[in-house]
């Protein structure tokens, strides 16, 4: 039997492509090993968004190419970084054997195939394929937590983003077949679902006319088993009151908010082909706490776009200063071939962008560690994660995985399980974690 190992990298969104693509082997009878030394197939899955992204995907494949020499077969790379540079990979990487973009993930039983007979694979065409509730899926993330993506594409066509020319035009699964694999996922153990898409909250309006974030999040609380529903990626565009409110009111929806706003200069925001000014921002986070009291922020943060002068950089930590966000992400700007943002005047040298990007996150980590000494004396409930040397490893509400921070509690005698919930005391806090101990043994 053919056995598949696989690495993804890159954001949610691509971890559940991969998931679909484990899911349609598994069921067509392929072996999934984690040991790529034992794999006949090892398939990658990249990210080419940022420059970063796109080096980390190029070194992976060039490791993993060397298992081409022991037991490997087939090397097959899918995802944004082919999608953008096919051509490219084929002529610099020979190792590789199949290539599929990110619509055609439906043809990875027809790619191995002709791999193993000896013959070059190449699809990337099709930027429409979405996948639905029958679509098989095979999870990666621990068993009590699953992404599960709402829609395809992006419309926002920021001036920076290359997403859109990878992705396709935005596309929303029905309510009906997102609610029906939401089911099958708790049916499996799951429960916190994270909601997912280049947009979240834009989410409806190709497919119905009108915004539907908030109907599917009623329709997705209704689902009996399911304790937390997290949503990332909400732009603030369509950022509703009926969304705000629907948050608010739904108890399995996490107060947890993740819009990236990306500056807070209102010139540098034009040039993003941002549609919000720092006015407006301000007025909707304002919003957003007033009517989620208890509500955690995150968001990300461009510096070192072109043309942003000091004064722009200092506007921008005076905006950071202003709105003291939970959560906070910056990124330097990566000039993408193919964008506008490429195309302007006065690039900012990789120095000046690493200065800034070190500034703004000393500035954000003098916030974020206010913030949490805020919650020392609270009682929070917690999903446990996992275990370390006498420390049970946890997130609250307010911290999504792998990216926010941990609530790390002391246990001596643990007769808990990763994906328990359990009430905890907040004693102490750093920067980004927060320290406590057990207040109710009950776990529900």
């Amino acid at each position: 039997m053919v056995k598949i190992a696989t690495v993804s990298l890159g954001c949610p969104k691509n971890t559940v492509d991969s998931e679909v693509m484990l899911g349609i082997l598994s069921k067509e009878g392929y072996v999934i090993t984690t040991e790529p030394k034992q794999a006949d197939v090892i398939i990658i899955n990249t990210c080419g968004f940022i420059e970063s992204a796109k080096k980390e995907s190029i070194d992976t494949i060039i490791e993993f190419s060397r298992y081409k020499a022991e037991n490997c077969q087939v090397l097959i790379v899918t995802g944004c970084l082919v999608q953008r540079y096919k051509e490219e990979l084929l002529q610099e990487i020979p190792e590789i054997d199949g290539i599929i973009g990110t619509g055609e993930y439906e043809k990875i039983i027809h790619c191995i195939q002709t791999n193993l007979k000896g013959d070059k694979f190449v699809a990337t065409d099709n930027l429409q394929f979405l996948y639905d509730d029958l679509t098989p899926r095979m999870l990666s993330t621990p068993k009590y937590t699953a992404y599960l993506k709402i829609a395809e594409g992006c419309d926002n066509h920021c001036t920076y983003c290359i997403i859109p020319a990878l992705r396709g035009k935005y596309r929303s699964r029905s309510i009906e077949s997102i609610v029906a694999e939401g089911k099958k996922l708790v049916d499996n153990g799951v429960k916190e679902i994270i909601l997912v898409a280049q947009d979240t909250t834009v989410y409806g309006l190709d497919l119905y006319g009108k915004l539907m974030l908030p109907t599917l999040l009623k329709k997705l609380h209704d689902i009996e088993g399911l304790k937390w529903i997290r949503i990332l990626y909400c732009y603030p565009t369509y950022m509703t009151d009926e969304i705000i409110e629907t948050i608010n009111k739904l108890p399995k929806v996490c107060n947890y908010i993740d819009m990236p706003i990306q500056h807070g200069d209102n010139e540098i925001l034009k040039k993003m082909g941002r549609r919000e000014t720092k006015e407006q921002l301000l007025l909707l986070i304002e919003k957003i706490r007033k009517r989620i009291p208890d509500v955690v922020i995150r968001t990300s943060i461009i510096v070192g776009f072109p043309g942003e002068t000091e004064e722009h950089f200092n506007n921008l930590l005076r905006f950071v200063e202003e709105i003291k966000l939970d959560r906070l992400g910056v990124f330097t700007y990566s000039r993408e071939e193919g964008t506008a943002a490429a195309k302007l005047p006065n690039q900012i040298s990789e120095r000046v962008k690493k200065l800034r990007q070190h500034r703004l996150m000393k500035v954000q980590k003098r916030i974020s560690h206010t913030i949490n000494k805020e919650k020392i004396g609270k009682v929070f409930e917690i999903i446990i994660e996992g275990f370390d040397n006498g420390y049970i490893i946890g997130r609250t509400y307010g911290d999504a995985p792998q990216i926010d921070g941990r609530v790390i509690v002391p246990v001596k005698d643990n007769n808990k399980l990763p994906g328990d919930f359990i009430k905890v005391l907040i004693t102490n806090c750093n920067e980004y974690d927060l320290i406590g101990e057990i207040v109710n043994e009950s776990s529900q």
